[in-house]
């Protein structure tokens, strides 16, 4: 069974068979890394998301680290992919949250490791929120922890504050 499961890999840029990723998410907990990004005003970067794990909401901007990947060149990937620059960061985590969904049947188990980030460029204007029904993949700066942080990051408000 093992060695049929590994004939289906064909990891490459674009990763694992959504498939394999869930079944693999449903026996192992993942590791993601989420990007802490203030401003000289003490401001915080969030992204907004709208996913069938997590609904709609602003998050930290994060990612889960792949096979045989270092945190760092997640980073890197997450701040090019959710914000398009590049953002510096702090070589150690600030703070490590486990997050157990149990009544989620897939991607129920997380470590999450937040980084402190700060970034190394212009945001791209494109993805900038505006006032109305904010858009997934659209960034904002909050002043403080908005109402509608996705609950799974509800332990970083006191970072934000």
């Amino acid at each position: 069974m093992i060695r049929q499961l590994e004939s289906q890999i064909t990891a490459g840029e674009t990763g694992w068979p959504d498939e394999l990723f869930l079944f693999v998410s449903r026996i192992t907990p993942l590791i993601n890394v989420d990007l802490l990004i203030r401003d000289d005003r003490g401001r915080t970067l969030l992204t907004w998301r709208s996913d069938r794990f997590h609904g709609p909401g602003w998050h930290v901007p994060g990612g889960i680290i792949r096979f045989k990947e270092t945190a760092a060149d997640r980073i890197r990937i997450v701040a090019a992919g959710e914000l398009g620059v590049p953002v510096a960061f702090d070589a150690a985590p600030i703070f490590v949250q486990e997050s157990i969904a149990p009544q989620r049947h897939d991607r129920g188990h997380f470590i999450s490791l937040l980084y402190m980030c700060r970034l190394a460029g212009a945001l791209d204007p494109q993805r900038q929120h505006l006032p109305g029904a904010p858009m997934p993949g659209q960034w904002a700066w909050h002043d403080g922890c908005p109402d509608n942080l996705i609950p799974e990051q509800a332990a970083y408000a006191a970072f934000m504050e």
